[in-house]
């Protein structure tokens, strides 16, 4: 019996050291993990400041039409100076600390002055004033090759300038700016969403492209035919086509008399008035479609006469303009059911 109570003893002791054991196992490991979790918490802090860090620090070279411009982190103070580097800066999400006046609906277009509200002017986008963009201080100038290329180097002197190689290739602006903004992700989610937009254009109207199509242009003291400006290179890569001579890679002509009127035959004709003076350009209008000639054309016999908005046609030159041209274009086709 004595011999059984101590054997009780030694187990009962031996289960009292397990669990005091087990116990500071427990607290240990406890003490580890959290021991750990903070480390890990601060490494992941340090890992993100290092980050912002570095993005602020990171220097990048851009390649651009008139060479090459050397920017440091991602640019806060962004000055436009043409029409379509006002929208696609917007498209991105960024409001410029500067931009050039409108062609019309001055100052600003008008689809774009909410989100341009305040922003100062600094002057035409045919002459910039450099007085007024120095003292805006921006860390990024925005400049095409067809306006600014005599200006580059005071521009370059103000700040790093990219500049674009063509006023009216949107898809050029918008990779241009998105690398030079930092928001080459955001910059190819909207060239994305464009690209979705075409193909269900495209699958809507079936067979019914590909369409041949001419772009007209009425002003107080002229008539223009538009090859492959702004407006050409969209409709050509919505299916459209061009009569013969309007494909050239070049804006298009201006025509000499009404006896070039023939030469805007086509299946269907989309035209756009512009300037200020609204009765001299209803009056040069009128005059050119009295015309035989004009009355002749299979688009005006067939009805296939369409007048567009000239911004979101011509003078705006953007992306969210070029989305304005493909409503248009879904409304004029009836697509929307």
């Amino acid at each position: 019996m004595l011999q059984f109570k101590k054997k009780l003893y030694i187990y009962a002791a031996l289960i009292l050291m397990i669990s005091l054991l087990a116990g500071c196992a427990s607290g240990g490991s406890g003490s580890t993990n959290t021991a750990s979790s903070a480390t890990s918490s601060s490494t992941e802090g340090s890992t993100d400041k290092d980050t912002s860090a570095k993005a602020a620090d990171e220097t990048r070279v851009i390649k651009h039409a008139m060479g090459e411009a050397t920017i440091k982190g991602t640019p806060q103070r962004i000055v436009t100076l043409f029409q379509g580097a006002n929208d696609v800066v917007v498209a991105l999400g960024v409001k410029p600390v500067g931009v050039v006046e409108s062609w019309v609906q001055q100052p600003v277009y008008e689809y774009l002055r909410k989100d341009l509200d305040g922003v100062p002017q600094v002057g035409q986008e045919s002459q910039p004033n450099l007085e007024e963009i120095n003292k805006l201080k921006p860390d990024l100038i925005i400049a095409t090759k067809i306006r600014d290329e005599e200006i580059y180097d005071q521009l370059s002197q103000i700040a790093p300038t990219v500049v674009t190689e063509t006023l009216f290739d949107w898809k050029e602006t918008l990779k241009l700016v998105g690398e030079s903004l930092n928001k080459t992700q955001e910059a190819d989610k909207l060239l994305a969403d464009w690209e979705t937009r075409v193909a269900d254009f495209k699958e809507k109207m079936g067979d019914r492209l590909p369409i041949e199509a001419t772009i007209t242009n009425f002003r107080a003291d002229q008539v223009r035919i538009f090859y492959m400006g702004y407006a050409g290179k969209i409709l050509k890569e919505l299916g459209f086509t061009r009569p013969a001579g309007h494909d050239q890679d070049t804006w298009g002509v201006q025509l000499a008399s009404k006896e070039n009127i023939p030469d805007m035959n086509a299946d269907m004709i989309f035209n756009f008035n512009s300037g200020t003076d609204a009765a001299a350009i209803e009056k040069n209008y009128k005059d050119w479609t009295s015309s035989p000639l004009w009355k002749n054309l299979d688009a005006v016999k067939n009805n296939q006469l369409y007048q567009v908005d000239e911004v979101a046609w011509n003078m705006a030159g953007g992306y969210t303009s070029a989305n304005m041209m493909l409503d248009d274009l879904y409304k004029i086709f009836n697509l929307n059911k």
